[in-house]
């Protein structure tokens, strides 16, 4: 698919991501990359203007917090020459992520988030608790919605949602126990909206570490950060934060700063290990269950789409690095606008475990990433069917009637 970006009066086509200026003369294509300084660098944003200014590179985002470095837009030639800068860690080429939802709420039922400490649905109470949503953004005045503020690393100026992804996983995770629409796990829970994909759902892993490092900046805060997207991928050889894979880097140096992140496992029925963050250890990968009724047994009829209750959704990825399951077909939530809608999708199971998390870390705000894992892990039950899924493991369901 080829776009075109009228700039005054010359074109630039991108086509497959990459970046053609068609001027006079042979000129060499240009793409992005993420450029990752060494720890001993002390301004990030000084050397990158400098090392912008000495290429005519187009600086995107400049990294403080979850790493130092940036993005920009350069050849192959000044991606190689900026590898033998002593101050540069890294130079890596920029890859798109995508959202994981299929197509478009039994989920809270089935998750038991009516039997919760903040008994979801009973029309009372809220969850003192901040959560990242790492999206397209939410409907900032969407009255089932407690917004408390964001940023926006995609293009465009507002992280408000032009798409109604960010707010359909945004009520998942905290839409208000009152007379409107739904209610989420962690009903009224404080959302901060952080937008890493456009309107259409398209990013890169340089917006997306731009929302990394603003989540990181603000640690102190924001407990668990929810991305129900993900792009192609593996988990990166070594250990550490320093494996040279700058999106795992960052979550890497971000969960070591106190967030938990869920997120999605993917929507390819492939190995989650294939793709990211989803292949991540320090990260919550959830995969999605087909869950009709809201209740175990099986019993449940298809009804936005064609699946098996109470199995793996046919389409959700597997594997190892699978944490948890999740309802994630046909579940009813908040949408842009105001509105409500039904999607399918991993992107719908992550929030459910993203609420969860959230409940917990209310009642226990002292625990660690790891601890969040295991509480879940330990708080989920086998009552659903693995015997269509590939890989044969059956990871626990989320449930919150413990939290």
């Amino acid at each position: 698919m080829r776009q075109g970006l009228l700039l005054g009066s010359t074109v630039i086509l991108l086509v497959a991501g990459v970046v053609w200026l068609p001027v006079a003369g042979a000129v060499a294509p240009t793409s992005g990359y993420i450029v990752v300084f060494k720890g001993s660098v002390g301004s990030p944003g000084a050397v990158a203007a400098e090392q912008a200014q000495a290429r005519g590179l187009a600086v995107s985002h400049v990294y403080r917090h979850a790493l130092k470095g940036y993005s920009a837009v350069m050849t192959a030639a000044d991606a190689q020459g900026l590898r033998a800068d002593p101050r540069v860690a890294s130079v890596t080429p920029d890859r798109p992520v995508h959202l994981d939802a299929q197509v478009l709420p039994t989920g809270i039922d089935r998750v038991d988030g009516e039997l919760s400490s903040t008994t979801s649905g009973d029309g009372a109470g809220s969850v003192n608790v901040d959560v990242a949503v790492i999206d397209t953004g939410i409907d900032l005045t969407h009255p089932d919605l407690n917004v408390a503020g964001g940023v926006n690393c995609a293009p465009g100026r507002s992280f408000n949602d032009g798409n109604g992804h960010g707010s359909h996983v945004a009520g998942i995770i905290g839409a208000r126990d009152n007379d409107l629409g739904v209610v989420g796990v962690a009903p009224g829970a404080r959302l901060w909206a952080v937008r890493v994909l456009n309107a259409g759902g398209v990013g890169s892993f340089a917006d997306v570490i731009c929302g990394v490092d603003w989540v990181t900046a603000n640690s102190g805060m924001i407990e668990v950060a929810n991305m129900s997207l993900g792009g192609a991928g593996t988990e990166p050889p070594g250990s550490g934060c320093a494996t040279g894979d700058a999106l795992h880097d960052a979550i890497c140096a971000s969960v070591a700063a106190g967030v938990t992140y869920t997120v999605a496992a993917g929507n390819e029925a492939d190995d989650a290990a294939n793709h990211v963050p989803a292949a991540y250890d320090e990260v919550i990968t959830v995969s999605a269950l087909a869950d009709f009724d809201g209740k175990p047994g099986g019993l449940g009829a298809p009804t936005c789409r064609a699946d098996q209750d109470d199995t793996l959704a046919d389409f959700s990825n597997f594997g190892p690095d699978v944490d948890l399951i999740a309802p994630g077909v046909c579940i009813l939530s908040t949408s842009k606008r105001g509105g409500y809608a039904t999607f399918s999708g991993t992107s719908m199971a992550s929030p459910h475990a993203g609420g969860a998390a959230a409940l917990y870390k209310s009642t226990h705000p002292s625990a660690t990433p790891a601890q969040v894992k295991n509480a879940l892990q330990q708080a989920g039950n086998l009552g659903w069917s693995n015997a269509d899924d590939p890989d044969g493991i059956k990871e626990p369901l989320v449930n919150v009637d413990a939290f």
